[in-house]
């Protein structure tokens, strides 16, 4: 049984969640004054991806507390091939001023030689992202709009067993229409429309020292429809409800847990081989063929993370609410697996 989350506060006056679960909208009030942890614990982010078939975005700022940072990726399908670079700044501790909602405010932070805003126009997502010195002495530069906001989204509020005062309110909002441009090393890539899509992984929260996620996402067009969906587990107590819906036209169907099926060899997870994933609930069965890697290992301090995430193709079915089986055929998405001590 999943949990809907009611209209309210997200947290008590003991800064603990009201109610752990999921809902398509983002019911509960987020206040970070309403925050009872150490300060160094909170952690607030927007990330946003945007792709087509053959490339595509990744773009962050996020505040830690003790540490932010604006982060940009490139990604080519085609080749494949990626470059990410993150510029870290230290102790905003809030300062950077996050909006407690995605429906409203701006994402703004600006260093020497890098800047990332995220604002809100006439009903339209501006995304921009510069880098002076993004690879080899040139820079990146992006200006993207997103449009089109379905109508559902996946918000889950999860509680952290170990300690009462943690939690996670997250939405992820899958397939916005993306158009707009990036250069990079000297080339200008368009982003149409008609074939390009945008989500945003909103996060605020406060977590634990360690933890391990997964998390999944597609999103597309297949027979003049929209669709998507968002996996993931891992971190946190879960057992109210899971983040996994899939998306038609914009309408969530909600799903079980599901089970990334990442493939071992030599006792090690085997990122490149085919991932064959299925809900606990029989309704979501993928074969994911990954095409390219993102992976990342960092160690600064007391900072640790280790990040592969795995871009590629999504072929299989999934039931609808009402029954319905529909069959995904070669839907561009990514899985990934983070180990963060943070």
């Amino acid at each position: 049984m999943q949990h809907i989350l009611n209209q309210g506060d997200l947290l008590d006056q003991n800064g603990r969640l009201h109610q752990a679960g999921y809902s398509t909208e983002l019911v509960k009030k987020y206040d970070r004054t309403a925050i009872k942890a150490g300060k160094s614990r909170i952690k607030e982010w927007d990330y946003y991806l945007i792709y087509n078939d053959d490339f595509g975005v990744a773009l962050t700022v996020d505040d830690n507390s003790y540490m932010g940072m604006i982060s940009a990726s490139f990604l080519d399908f085609r080749t494949p091939c990626e470059r990410t670079k993150s510029t870290m700044f230290w102790f905003p501790m809030g300062k950077l001023n996050f909006p407690p909602s995605s429906k409203y405010g701006a994402v703004e932070k600006s260093l020497n030689g890098c800047m990332g805003s995220f604002t809100h126009e006439d009903d339209k997502r501006h995304l921009v992202l510069y880098m002076e010195n993004f690879e080899d002495k040139t820079p990146f530069y992006c200006e993207l709009w997103l449009e089109d906001e379905p109508r559902d989204s996946m918000v889950i509020a999860t509680p952290f067993a170990n300690k009462a005062t943690a939690f996670y309110y997250n939405q992820k909002i899958i397939a916005m229409r993306a158009s707009g441009h990036a250069e990079y090393r000297g080339k200008t890539y368009e982003f149409d429309k008609d074939n390009s899509f945008g989500l945003l992984d909103w996060g605020r929260g406060v977590w634990t020292y360690s933890n391990t996620w997964y998390w999944g996402a597609a999103q597309g067009e297949q027979d003049g429809h929209r669709i998507g969906f968002n996996i993931g587990y891992g971190f946190g107590d879960t057992s109210a409800a899971s983040e996994n819906m899939f998306f038609l036209d914009g309408i969530a169907h909600k799903l079980e847990g599901v089970d990334f099926g990442i493939p071992q060899k030599n006792g090690r997870d085997d990122y490149m081989s085919p991932w064959n994933m299925t809900s606990t609930d029989g309704r979501f069965t993928m074969t994911f063929t990954p095409i390219l890697d993102r992976h990342s290992d960092t160690n600064a301090l007391f900072i640790c993370s280790k990040q592969h995430q795995v871009f590629g193709s999504f072929n299989g079915t999934v039931m609808l609410d009402d029954g319905t089986v529909l069959t995904v055929d070669n839907l561009r998405g990514f899985a990934e697996k983070v180990k963060n001590r943070w």
